[in-house]
């Protein structure tokens, strides 16, 4: 009787361990987010970005990705941000995206303009900057140093006699 005692409070231990974890995973990801507006933004690249990726204002979290999907007329990609209700982007802001680090995740930072008219709900952010391929960065800082097109001037000046 005692032993089933023992693993009977154990076991709901382990259950409100699972609910409280499940309650904080619940709150980071912002599952239950509702609230808020819809902005639309184009982009001719968005390498590593994805559904549920941050949307930030001078490095704040103001929103999320909240759709993706490819213009088959255009062959640009349509991204969609859910954005926070209490924040109100003007009508020239602009958007690009970057990373955290060589090593950190990608999101969307928007610049504000400085227009009077505010974007409402569904409206489109034109000025857009799409996201650098770090790869071939770095393989033309690595493999382009050597190479020289011959038509570069001569680094010392001649000597004067």
């Amino acid at each position: 009787m005692q032993d089933n005692l023992v693993e009977t409070l154990i076991g709901g231990a382990v259950i409100a361990i699972a609910g409280l974890f499940l309650f904080f995973a619940y709150q980071t990801v912002d599952a239950g987010h509702t609230g808020g507006y819809i902005l639309k933004a184009r982009f001719d690249r968005v390498d590593g970005i994805a559904l549920g990726a941050d949307v930030r204002l001078a490095g704040i979290k103001i929103g999320t990705v909240s759709a993706l999907s490819l213009d088959q007329k255009t062959y640009l990609a349509d991204v969609e941000l859910a954005v926070d209700k209490g924040v109100m982007l003007p009508e020239d802001s602009s958007v690009k995206i970057t990373s955290e680090g060589l090593l950190g995740g990608s999101y969307l930072a928007i610049e504000p303009g400085g227009s009077d008219v505010m974007l409402a709900n569904g409206g489109e952010i034109t000025n857009t900057q799409g996201s650098i391929d770090l790869m071939s960065l770095i393989g033309r800082a690595v493999f382009g140093a050597g190479e020289s097109s011959g038509t570069a001037e001569p680094s010392t000046p001649p000597a004067q006699p």
